[in-house]
């Protein structure tokens, strides 16, 4: 039964689509023809030895036959032999033998056989405003438009027509017999679709008995008469859906629905996947264009799954829905103006709920984070101000949590040069390099979770604020080496919202839980800072002697000192930040009243919060503090290996900005100098390349007592805990805290350079706005996964990264973390038509593979043969599909899938 389903589903599916569009049929004057590239002249001949003749019977007629013409005067009938051609009315007939009857207008053409018994010299000929089309044999009237043409092997639209006869009628009509339509490219395809009777006008298709036949063996099923109209403009029309079966959702009706063509900038595709269990998902997707304006697609989504037995809990219906818009406007569309989009927003299990709606695709389905941004840009005043506008969004699937910005708004000045003067000739005077500028963003967002984000008090979460921003600068030179910044930057925030802790002690009145009440109202801050910087750069180069591989070495070092100042904007006066106070724990609404006691941080100094909300106003503190940076960057200048002459020189980068960098802040209370941060990277090979980063402590540890209780209950514990005193007064240099490093690595990066190449090919020959839903597919696999493009011509591939962690805050066993995660993929052909692709990784931590899946592709010629296997963990499945390679069949297939969430 399923057999059947799927047989007629694909007869179907076919002939529908050969209605939709109308060059599937024969043209004005020939049916069923192949078109191929237009030329001049198919045979090979000498032109100047003969030339086309016009025939004394009609002076419309041009002929010529590379071997010899024979002309019949008494019944004006005229025999050419070798390499013939005709032109006539438009028509121009090559064949290896023609005969032209010039009292009745009847053109005949056929091939001949040679010695061996092989058929050469097919006529192909070309009508006006037409391809060259090629057939067996061709009788034609050029009066009435008739014609039979037999043995056809044509093409249209990626399908082939093979055997059988055509014959033509005056009146635009096509009949057709014996003919097989397949997508196989073979003169005995390996299937098809016979067609043993058909009628085709301009307006539809008449059609019957149809069968399918594989490897010339005829199916007995099939369908007696079939019936369709044959628009000749765009239309819509019903999309076939593709029968499958599921372990725990039951059969199932996957991919139907509906296609609407609105008009030529606008379409529609609304499809549905159904299973006997209950579930469902439903899918309305869109694409729209308008050439050098804009062109995007949008997909709204909507699923409800049921997993499991009826009875059970993982039975309940889970609803799901998910958000997808792209859009991007031409570049020249408006100048100075951008608009675009990138929305990919729902529930967060939508993916693993529906399988990344039945792709199985491991990356959707694992995804993490989900994110949006729509935006719009305008650049004006003569290009000085940017004004930029977003809507973002950002939620994680994992805590269902979610942050919205609606909007985001920022105005940008670009930095002018106030003193200084456009009919300056020279070089500017200190004061023309003083420059300023200016920058204003704007936010409403909230920062909520999903099933509150819609409530009353999601929607009461939004918080709105403005930030100012005016960076002043000077720099000038000293000494001709030492570059100097002065600056001074003033910013100011404005809220509309502000925060208001009520401070409660814990039960073991050890400490303190803030409670913070909202209070809507206007409040401003505002704060500077000044800097100085100076920097420049010293040279080092070592020249080698000799024939050694290394001929010198370069070491450039660029180290800057700067030093900053902030003043204490917590201070009473401002009103940015009040005394953290307790306050008794009541919940009832203003019962909760102050005690009158204030809190105190472990120094006994009283505790201070902003009323900013998210503290983002002034800062707290005074602060000076001078900060050393170092940069290093050493070459290796060696012999060229591939240099057949012995003097080609290649640089090679051992170590790129290897940076060093701290601060010390005067005003600080402890710990005055911050932790040594470095971070570079290293270049060994052309293939190969480590970035690294870590950071080391200054300061000594060691054991600090603490005393809990009192009396005889009073206890004293020690643990180990950062000393603030130099861990070079004990002898010792600086400790390393934390340090990782990370490469990535592609034994055979041909691969890669292929897969770029496919997709370079695939954009290039599909424009964005008419890109089939399949071509969309085949983009986003390959451009998720480099393994998804199957290229036999690469015979294997191994690429693999990894990263490495340490952490040790204090030095000691006990707080030592290590992490390493290794992933790889590749592929390999085990023979010509075999390849199998792997994709996995290692989990160190817990001695074990990560996310593994295998894939398996084999090459039937018009088929294909596909498997996907995740063999162990949480999405442990598989899938197998075998299907017709061209789109225009790519419902003709069968799949069986075993999904993770399968219980049984």
């Amino acid at each position: 039964m399923k057999l059947l389903q799927i047989l007629i589903f694909s007869v179907v599916f076919v002939l529908s689509t050969l209605l939709v569009d109308n060059k599937v049929f024969a043209s004005e004057t020939a049916g069923f023809f192949q078109t191929l590239p237009q030329q001049s002249d198919t045979l090979k001949r000498d032109t100047t030895k003969k030339v086309m003749k016009k025939s004394g019977l009609d002076s419309k007629l041009e002929y010529y036959a590379k071997d010899s013409v024979t002309l019949d005067r008494k019944n004006e009938i005229q025999y050419l032999y070798g390499g013939a051609r005709v032109k006539y009315e438009g028509l121009e007939l090559d064949a290896e033998y023609i005969r032209f009857d010039a009292k009745n207008k009847v053109i005949f053409a056929r091939g001949v056989k040679d010695d061996k018994g092989k058929y050469f010299g097919r006529p192909i000929f070309k009508t006006e405003g037409q391809g060259s089309s090629m057939a067996d044999s061709l009788n034609y009237n050029t009066e009435t438009g008739k014609g039979v043409v037999s043995g056809v092997f044509t093409e249209q639209e990626g399908g082939f027509f093979s055997g059988g006869r055509t014959k033509m009628q005056p009146d635009n009509e096509f009949h057709v017999q014996g003919t097989t339509y397949s997508t196989c490219n073979l003169p005995h395809p390996h299937f098809g679709i016979q067609i043993t009777k058909g009628i085709a006008t301009e307006n539809h298709i008449i059609a019957g008995p149809v069968y399918l036949k594989f490897e010339d063996i005829p199916m007995p099923i099939g369908l007696p008469f079939l019936f369709f109209p044959k628009p000749n403009k765009r239309a819509s029309g019903v999309i076939l859906p593709t029968p499958g079966e599921d372990a725990t959702r039951g059969f199932s009706l996957l991919g139907g629905g509906y296609y609407l063509a609105f008009n030529d900038y606008l379409d529609a595709r609304l499809t549905s996947n159904i299973f006997t269990n209950g579930s469902y998902d439903l899918n309305l997707a869109s694409t729209y264009t308008k050439r050098y304006k804009y062109n995007g697609n949008l997909s709204l989504s909507y699923s409800s799954s049921r997993n499991g037995l009826e009875g059970t809990p993982e039975y309940a219906p889970q609803k799901n829905f998910n958000i997808a818009w792209s859009h991007s406007q031409g570049a020249n569309a408006k100048p100075g103006t951008t608009f675009s989009a990138s929305v990919n927003a729902g529930t967060s299990s939508y993916f693993t709920a529906t399988n990344a709606y039945g792709t199985y695709d491991p990356s959707r389905m694992l995804q993490n984070q989900m994110s949006s941004s729509i935006a719009y840009g305008k650049v004006f005043g003569d290009g000085l101000f940017n004004f930029t506008s977003a809507l973002t969004h950002a939620q994680s699937t994992q805590n269902r949590s979610i942050s919205l910005t609606l909007p985001d708004v920022a105005l940008n000045m670009s930095t002018i040069s106030p003193f200084d003067s456009k009919k300056r000739v020279g070089e500017a005077k200190w004061y023309q390099k003083f420059t300023v500028g200016y920058s204003m963003t704007a936010q409403n967002r909230v920062n909520t979770t999903e099933d509150v984000l819609f409530s009353k008090s999601g929607l009461n979460s939004f918080t709105n604020s403005f930030d100012h921003n005016v960076p002043m600068s000077l720099p000038f030179t000293l000494f001709k080496y030492l570059n100097f910044t002065s600056s001074v930057n003033y910013s100011e925030n404005w809220d509309f919202k502000t925060i208001r802790n009520r401070y409660i002690r814990t039960a073991t009145g050890t400490g303190y839980e803030a409670r913070p009440d909202t209070v809507n109202g206007f409040k401003r801050g505002g704060q500077y800072n000044l800097s100085t910087s100076m920097s420049t750069k010293i040279y080092g180069v070592k020249q080698f002697k000799g024939n050694g591989s290394i001929r010198a070495m370069r070491h450039v070092i660029t180290p800057s000192v700067g030093f900053s100042y902030r003043p204490d904007f917590a201070k009473e006066s401002y009103g940015y930040y009040l005394p953290a106070m307790y306050y008794t724990d009541d919940l009832r609404p203003g019962m909760s009243v102050p005690t009158g006691e204030f809190v105190k941080d472990q120094y006994g100094n009283q505790v201070l919060y902003s009323v900013f909300m998210n503290g983002r106003g002034p800062s707290q503190g005074r602060s000076g503090s001078i900060n050393f940076a170092m940069d290093n960057n050493v070459e290796l200048k060696v012999r060229n290996r591939k240099d057949t002459t012995g003097t080609g020189e290649t640089k090679l980068a051992v170590l790129q900005g290897l940076t060093f960098n701290t601060n010390y802040d005067f005003f600080r209370l402890n710990k005055k100098l911050a932790p040594i941060s470095f971070s570079g990277r290293s270049q060994f090979t052309e293939k190969l390349g480590i970035n690294f980063n870590g950071q080391f402590s200054p300061y000594a540890v060691g054991e600090v007592p603490l005393t809990t209780g009192t009396g005889a209950d009073q206890v004293t514990t020690y643990s180990y805990q950062e000393l603030d005193r130099y861990i070079w007064k004990d002898g010792k240099l600086p400790r390393l805290t934390n340090f990782g490093f990370s490469f990535d690595y592609s034994l055979n990066p041909e691969a890669f350079k292929k897969r770029n190449e496919n997709m370079d090919k695939l954009n290039n020959q599909n424009p964005t706005a008419t890109r089939t839903q399949e071509q969309i597919d085949q983009l986003n696999a390959i451009s998720r996964d480099p393994n998804a493009f199957v290229d036999f011509n690469i015979p294997w591939n191994f690429s693999f990264n990894y990263r490495f962690d340490y952490t040790n805050t204090l030095g000691r066993p006990e707080t030592r973390s290590i992490t390493n995660t290794l992933n790889f993929s590749g592929d390999f052909n085990l023979t010509s038509k075999w390849k199998i692709q792997y994709t996995s990784g290692y989990d160190f931590k817990a001695k074990n593979l990560s996310q593994t899946n295998f894939a398996i592709y084999r090459d039937l010629h018009c088929w294909d043969l596909s498997a996907t296997w995740v063999p162990f963990g949480a999405y442990q499945s598989y899938s197998i599909d075998i299907r017709v390679k061209a789109s225009v069949l790519q419902d003709l297939k069968l799949s069986k899938r075993k999904g993770y969430y399968t219980r049984y």
